[in-house]
This record gives C-alpha cells, structure tokens and sequence, in this order.
C-alpha cells in the first residue's frame, strides 16, 4: 500500500538546566499549525536539558531517568495529539549518565538509543558511551532509525540502520560552528547512500560562548532537501515519509541498460578492515 507519513522537526532555543522550561516549550511548539498534521515530531538533541555542561557534576542534577519527569510529560502530550515523538534528554540509569534519544508515542516509550560516538565537546566529554546495538524501530506507518549529532559522521552508523530497514533516520543534533560543512553536505549524503529519508534536526541559539548553526533539513532518498530551517533563527521543517519508496533498492534507471542497488551491489568481503578494533588513542590536549 502506498502510504505517506508527514513528519516534521522542531529547530528551537534550548536553555541550560532549566528542563522543566525547555519541556513546556517543546510541547507548545507541538500545536503550531505547521505541526498539526504530523505523526513523527523531532526535536533537537539534549532538548530537555541542553548542552554545554562543563562537568559531569553539574550536568548530573539535569539527568533524568527513563521514565522520569520529562517522558512522562512528553508521553501525555503524545496521547493527546495522538503523535510519536523523538527528542534529546541527558539519561540516568544507576550511576551512568548518557546522552540519549527517546522515541515515544500515544502507547507508550517505543525505544532509547544513547550516543555510541562522543566527541570532546559540551557534555560529551563526561558522559558514558552508549553500547546497545543499533535497532529500528517499527511504529506501523514506518520504521524509524535513531542516532545523535556526532554518530553521523560515522556512515557505517546509518548504512546499519538501512540495512535493518529503516524507512527514515533521524539526527537529533546541536551541531556548532564548525559543523557548516556538515550540515551543507552529508544528510543529503547519507539519504541518497543508503536510499532513505533522513531528518537532521538542529538547534539554535547560544549556550555558553557556542553559537548553534541551525540548518535542519529534511532529506528525501534523491538526496535533495525540500525543506531547511534558518540558520540563526527558530524554525520549523517539515515533509513526508512513502515507505514503498525506500523499502524498494532497486532502481532502474533505463531499463536493460541503468540499474542502481546500493544494498545488493555491496562488497562486504572487502570492508573488514572497518570492523576490527583499532589502537588508536585521542589527543584531548
């Protein structure tokens, strides 16, 4: 059956340590007339709590468990809008803390995905590596795959999440300056790679000396961007998801003469250098 999805995501501001605050906000921006239609709502990454923590220690009081205060709100505010929801959160679970991802929706937590790449910025300095196997999830009008900011720049991460059926992969970021390249090129680069849509969502806004790029964008499978936000201001991207689209690889271009698959035609008996482990040390001087 060819059906579609509308989804949208939500660039906003996000304030240091004031979760309650940062969560009210994130459910009125679910009754923006933008937003009405859509079934998949994402938020930016660390949306609860922000980013630029300076230690463990004062990012720890802003840590909440799964389930705590700010899925508990967010999962009320899914029920009443009947929509499946995605946003940042600093996790607690015992004594680790991680920069995680919720998928919720009108029955419940669909799934959590904590960060697995950290670079040495913000808070990811002090959180706990996330060490679950990548997974999609299925929330019956698509499959979702998740991962956050960094982990993008890993396309083994998204060529996984393909390879594991997802229809659309979502990037919860806070991308900083620096990140222009990134935002400008790789979502486009990775939906048209692996044949899917891709949503990067972004923040904006200035946190401790960093001044957030925005630039979230949808992508759809040709790798074209129909919609981006602003680079410096709030904004609010949207588009549609056609499972039957990217579940078929197979794309004829010409047919008996130009036909491209990018999940038959791989070679993996030649890529096993990317999965053994390496010696390499980083340099946080």
């Amino acid at each position: 059956m060819n059906t579609q999805t509308p989804v949208a995501g939500i660039q906003m501001d996000i304030k240091l340590g004031d979760n309650a605050g940062n969560v009210s906000r994130m459910i009125a921006q679910l009754d923006d007339p933008q937003v009405a239609s859509a079934k998949l709502v994402v938020f930016p990454e660390c949306a609860v709590s922000g980013y630029c923590f300076d230690s463990r220690d004062e990012a720890w009081p802003h840590a909440e468990t799964i389930p705590g205060p700010a899925t508990t709100a967010m999962l009320a505010a899914a029920k009443a809008r009947d929509k499946h929801l995605v946003f940042g959160m600093l996790e607690r679970s015992g004594d680790q803390l991680y920069n995680s991802c919720v998928l919720l929706g009108p029955e419940g937590v669909v799934g959590v995905y904590r960060k697995i790449h950290l670079p040495f910025l913000g808070i990811d300095r002090f959180v706990d590596r996330g060490s679950e196997p990548l997974r999609v999830y299925d929330i019956g009008s698509m499959r979702i795959g998740l991962h956050i900011c960094y982990d993008g720049s890993f396309p083994e991460t998204v060529r996984v999440l393909a390879l594991l059926g997802a229809d659309l992969i979502v990037l919860p970021t806070n991308w900083p300056p620096g990140a222009d390249t990134f935002a400008e090129y790789l979502p486009n680069a990775r939906a048209l790679e692996n044949h899917v849509y891709y949503m990067a969502v972004n923040r904006v806004g200035e946190e401790r000396g960093f001044q957030f790029i925005g630039t979230s964008k949808f992508c759809l499978p040709s790798g074209r961007s129909p919609s981006v936000g602003s680079a410096t201001e709030p904004s609010i991207i949207t588009g549609s998801v056609h499972p039957h689209i990217v579940r078929n690889k197979r794309l004829v271009r010409i047919p008996g003469k130009h036909l491209i698959d990018r999940m038959a035609d791989r070679r993996p008996e030649f890529y096993g250098l990317l999965g053994q482990p390496h010696g390499l040390v980083r340099d946080e001087s």
